[in-house]
């Protein structure tokens, strides 16, 4: 009996497309990779020195105008990045002079790194009249941008640094656990109640649907999806209270910063400003004014920073999205 020709199987079929398509995708990257660290090279000194500037004159100001400013932030953003604003009070006590070092460390080294990739850049070592690098392949461009960043870094300064910052990380996050506990609860218990109805009547329907191939990964996305509607659901409700906490401690701030600006100016008011700021309620009642437009300003925007401010300060959000994150799965383990 003659054996027939088995055609390839499907298996073979799909890791054959899966491959094709990996290789497509890395040639697109390799081909967006340098005008992507064009604007990395272009971008990353503007903001590390602007950042720098913004750090070294804020420093500057006197102190009831620092407090103004912080109290501002506190009574009008408090309830965006809660947890955000959490963890750099508690890096306050627990690390932030290290943080600032290990980020000071981290952004001198990419500096060092860009100036040397520019130099590199305009080498023209064939003597041809144009750069080496812009007649390079986009994958022989990654692979010498790699090989003079392994030749220029200090692996040692950069490794000390990132130790630093997950040693301080640690530190934070066992704060803002205990801190956020109640909302972290309220995530957990909400993603416990979802997930049996879901995996009960929504995951055998996603896996009638998905190819067999696949359906191992429904009951991992279901998880995924019951954990991100349960911390959306808590931690909005930890926004709000956050924002209202966080708008009478800014308001405050606010208020008894105004207080002694206008009793430095030796301005009375008709006599409600006093030497003492306890011998009279004008202070107390400037916060309520304050904390009263600082939360309704945050209720306006429903607690989300709006366009276009939200792109400028999206590493806020990303570190905000993070952090609740980590704890919250953390805490569920």
């Amino acid at each position: 009996m003659s054996e027939s020709t088995n055609p390839p199987s499907t298996k073979s079929k799909e890791l054959k497309d899966i491959q094709e398509k990996m290789t497509a995708a890395a040639a697109m990257l390799q081909g967006v990779a340098k005008p992507v660290l064009d604007v990395i090279t272009f971008l990353l000194p503007k903001i590390i020195n602007y950042t720098m500037i913004a750090y070294v004159s804020f420093k500057k100001l006197p102190q009831n105008v620092m407090n103004f400013l912080i109290g501002f932030v506190f009574c009008f953003f408090g309830g965006l990045y809660p947890v955000l604003f959490a963890a750099v009070q508690a890096a306050e006590y627990g690390g932030r002079k290290t943080i600032m070092e290990a980020v000071s460390d981290l952004a001198n080294e990419a500096l060092t790194i860009i100036e040397e990739s520019k130099k590199d850049d305009e080498l023209d070592e064939d003597n041809d009249g144009k750069a080496d690098t812009s007649q390079l392949s986009g994958q022989d461009y990654m692979k010498r941008k790699t090989l003079l960043v392994i030749r220029k870094m200090n692996p040692e300064k950069i490794d000390k640094a990132m130790t630093n910052i997950y040693r301080v990380w640690l530190a934070v996050a066992a704060v803002l656990t205990i801190e956020f506990a109640r909302a972290i609860s309220m995530a957990l218990a909400i993603s416990d109640f979802l997930k049996k109805p879901i995996d009960r009547f929504v995951a055998p329907t996603i896996q009638k649907a998905v190819p067999d191939d696949y359906d191992k990964w429904v009951p991992v996305i279901c998880g995924w999806v019951t954990k991100s509607i349960g911390m959306s659901i808590a931690w909005y409700i930890q926004t709000v209270r956050s924002a209202f906490a966080s708008a009478l401690v800014g308001g405050l701030m606010m208020a008894r910063a105004t207080y002694l600006a206008l009793q430095h100016r030796d301005i009375k008011l008709g006599g409600l400003i006093k030497d003492n700021h306890e011998d009279s309620a004008l202070d107390e009642g400037l916060s309520y004014v304050f904390a009263a437009l600082g939360f309704f300003f945050q209720f306006k925007i429903g607690f989300r920073m709006p366009a276009p401010f939200n792109i400028l300060l999206f590493p806020f959000q990303f570190l905000e999205t993070y952090m609740r994150w980590t704890i919250t799965k953390a805490s569920g383990q």
